[in-house]
């Protein structure tokens, strides 16, 4: 139910400042209010909704919420990826490898959700080898809202091979050893996420103007 919901207000199709009223929902769904109940606690806690003295209303993804997601996602992911290349097993990088050949199969067929869902455990694996526990949760609290964002973004690459390659050379510099080129070539790497999340922020339903995860 939670991830009904969060497609919609990222996509743009809830507008916001829209009002989200549990019955509706509950109808429009099939489902009781229990699990719409959740939904809305948890999508407000990911800052996508907003209690209100009227009742949960909708925020959206403006740029500068983009902007927030992906700085705090470098961040993140730059200690996580650091972790992992400096206690590497044979393990990490062969979830990796594996991540990535499911990216060229996907690539290959053009199918973009297969594409994304690959994408998303390539860089899960810098998390969950990091041996950081705390690192792991705040990650797992913001997949939600990446695998959306990611699917909204592949969508729109007619040729996903670009997006391919990257991921190839940021697991190449990662396996090399070399941690300030395959940290430069991360920053590179979510920076062109982030523009094309911002573009298509721009083109959504009540967005503002203005290939890989």
């Amino acid at each position: 139910m939670a991830h009904e919901l969060r497609v919609l207000v990222i996509s743009g199709e809830l507008k916001p400042g829209a009002r989200l009223v549990e019955g509706p929902l509950a109808e429009q769904f099939g489902v009781s209010r229990g699990p719409i109940r959740d939904a809305l606690k948890q999508l407000e806690t990911e800052g996508l909704l907003e209690s209100q003295r009227r009742g949960v209303v909708v925020k959206g993804l403006t740029e500068v919420d983009v902007d927030e997601l992906y700085t705090l996602r470098q961040s993140l992911e730059s200690l996580a990826l650091t972790r992992t290349m400096r206690a590497a097993t044979a393990e990490s990088w062969a979830q990796a490898e594996e991540a990535v050949r499911l990216m060229r199969a996907a690539a290959e067929r053009r199918d973009a959700r297969a594409f994304a869902e690959a994408d998303l455990a390539f860089h899960s694996t810098f998390y969950a080898h990091a041996g950081h526990r705390r690192l792991a949760a705040v990650w797992e609290q913001y997949l939600p809202t990446f695998a959306v964002v990611l699917d909204i973004t592949v969508a729109r690459d007619v040729d996903l091979m670009p997006a391919l390659e990257s991921h190839e050379q940021l697991l190449a510099l990662a396996r090399s050893g070399d941690i300030t080129a395959a940290l430069t070539e991360l920053e590179e790497h979510l920076l062109g996420a982030r523009n094309r999340m911002a573009a298509a922020l721009g083109e959504a339903p009540g967005g503002s103007e203005g290939g890989g995860a």
